[in-house]
């Protein structure tokens, strides 16, 4: 709770997301852009596992630490800039990318079978609905895995829109994405918006959407002092807190 206050020091207040217009003349948060891996479900180091075994694969050297790099950008974008770089010259691009992500897509399928959320996030979900929220998710994931995703844990039901890296031309850290967000959600103020993420990437991408709460949370892929060097609003330990920091902190 003093981390929440301190977090909450100078900035509006919000009761309700339904209250209407604050006294400082903002509008109130409508719109909570969330972020999958590590965010609202467990990550164990699958997605990065599952990639460098792909370059293996398809006879590319590249380590995980440049893989850690890409945490929240496109999976498809970051095959395709390595193979761009790294492949020989008399390499069809085209199918060694579709090679490497095709391997990739199937051991991180498997990896996420029995996914598990953040501790506290479902609850978090549904705090955030009651309150009258919309709620979207954007990710670097494709289409197959974010709808598998969420079928095994049914949470399709909470989500305006999820919005995955097939669905823009340019994952992190441009901010297409929390766009698609918003215009699923018909919410046409990036003042009315707060956009949650555990990578530079995600708050990096959320910074250029320009939305109102820039946050990160380090129950993923980065450590706090990692998110603090990026630009935000607040950081916390996990989504768990994300209800009170919403209630008291814009």
């Amino acid at each position: 709770m003093k981390a929440l206050a301190a977090a909450a020091a100078g900035l509006p207040a919000l009761a309700n997301a339904a209250e209407g217009t604050l006294s400082s003349g903002l509008k109130p948060i409508r719109l909570v852009v969330l972020d999958v891996g590590g965010t609202i479900i467990e990550d164990h180091g699958e997605v990065p596992t599952s990639m460098s075994n792909a370059f293996k694969k398809g006879g590319l050297d590249v380590s995980l630490a440049e893989i850690g790099e890409w945490r929240g950008a496109s999976k498809r974008g970051m095959v395709r800039h390595f193979v761009e770089l790294r492949a020989k010259r008399a390499a069809d691009r085209e199918a060694l990318t579709e090679s490497i992500y095709r391997d990739f897509s199937t051991q991180v399928n498997a990896a996420y079978r029995d996914v598990r959320p953040i501790k506290g996030a479902e609850e978090t979900l549904t705090t955030l609905l009651q309150r009258k929220f919309l709620l979207a998710t954007t990710t670097g994931f494709d289409r197959q895995l974010t709808d598998a995703v969420f079928r095994h844990l049914n949470w399709h039901k909470y989500f305006v829109a999820t919005v995955t890296s097939d669905d823009v031309i340019d994952g992190r850290p441009s901010p297409f994405m929390i766009f698609h967000a918003m215009e699923a959600a018909h919410v046409d103020s990036v003042a009315e918006v707060v956009a949650v993420g555990d990578t530079p990437l995600d708050l990096q991408a959320a910074k250029n959407a320009g939305v109102r709460g820039v946050i990160g949370v380090y129950s993923g892929a980065a450590t706090k002092e990692r998110l603090e060097r990026e630009p935000h609003t607040q950081i916390l330990p996990s989504v768990a807190e994300l209800p009170e920091l919403l209630r008291s902190a814009f």
